[in-house]
């Protein structure tokens, strides 16, 4: 059951078109006006390629508007031929920042992961503070697995704003991934003190709860972030705490709830796999482990659940 028991905000942050872990591609839409300088220590750039307002009338600006009508059309490589195309033509012009970071991020749409690193990395050093560019390099590096350049920028992000909750949500979950609780709950309540009704607070401390063996507090805290955000793994968590506690029907619920959203995530078919054990309703315990196997859970893995007491 480790699925249900480190999440890591790789599956808040990482965005890739045709996967489910897609929560928002950006949260901010900027816009800059021609020959406008895009701010610097409190920058928060955007997660996906940003609509500019610019006069066309110049190449490089008719090259930026032929990216976005790309971009609308999600037509990402011709979109990076025309962004590639601006920078060059004007090398110099401090909205490259912008257009660097829209590149890196089609190219993160391609899964061109290294050339996404590197185009972010020059974004960053013509604004080397912007949090949103930041924390987009260090989802990329999370991706490719260099978790001790995923680190440094999520810290660096930690440096920078105080209030900022995705970094400390990641670094707590690596913290819980390597048992290190203290530094995990500083983390969270970090958050929490920032925004008290954070979900991301919320679920951190919920797993963290977990992970400790104490359910009725990892239930507790879980059930908050569900009642902003009923998504399908706070739910598979919640039903997982529940199984234990003996809560069968709430586990259920729970469980069917899930499998509504996500009805080819095989973990979800494991957790019911066990409820029906607990049940002892072995017919459907065994049909959902071959569903679970099927869905993508290994077939070891799952043939587990027949000897869990």
């Amino acid at each position: 059951m480790k699925r249900f028991t480190i999440v890591l905000a790789i599956a808040l942050m990482f965005t890739a078109l045709n996967s489910q872990v897609i929560t928002q591609m950006a949260k901010d839409n900027m816009k800059i006006e021609k020959g406008e300088r895009p701010g610097s220590d409190d920058d928060r750039l955007s997660r996906r390629p940003m609509e500019v307002q610019l006069d066309s009338s110049a190449v490089y600006y008719k090259l930026i508007d032929s990216a976005q009508m790309r971009i609308k059309e999600q037509d990402w490589a011709l979109a990076e031929d025309y962004i590639r195309r601006a920078i060059a033509t004007e090398p110099q012009n401090n909205t490259n920042s912008m257009l660097l970071s829209n590149l890196a991020t089609l190219q993160r749409y391609q899964s061109k992961l290294n050339e996404a690193v590197k185009n972010y990395t020059l974004a960053l050093d013509m604004t080397p503070n912007a949090v949103t560019l930041l924390l987009n390099r260090a989802a990329v590096h999370l991706q490719r697995g260099d978790m001790d350049a995923a680190v440094a920028d999520f810290t660096r992000v930690r440096e920078l704003d105080e209030t900022e909750a995705e970094s400390r949500y990641t670094l707590g979950m690596l913290a819980l991934d390597r048992g290190d609780y203290d530094e995990a709950e500083k983390l969270f309540n970090e958050i929490r003190k920032a925004n008290p009704k954070s979900v991301l607070a919320f679920e951190g401390l919920g797993m963290m709860y977990k992970e400790q063996g104490d359910y009725a507090k990892a239930t507790a805290h879980l059930s908050e972030a569900i009642k902003q955000d009923p998504n399908p793994t706070l739910l598979g968590n919640r039903a997982d705490c529940y199984l234990v506690l003996k809560q069968l029907n709430n586990a259920a619920a729970d469980i069917q709830e899930a499998l509504e959203k996500t009805p080819d995530d095989g973990f979800l078919y494991l957790l019911r796999a066990k409820l029906n054990k607990m049940r002892f309703n072995f017919g459907d315990m065994q049909r959902d482990i071959n569903l679970a196997i099927k869905h993508g859970v290994d077939e070891e893995t799952a043939k587990q659940i027949e000897n869990l007491k």
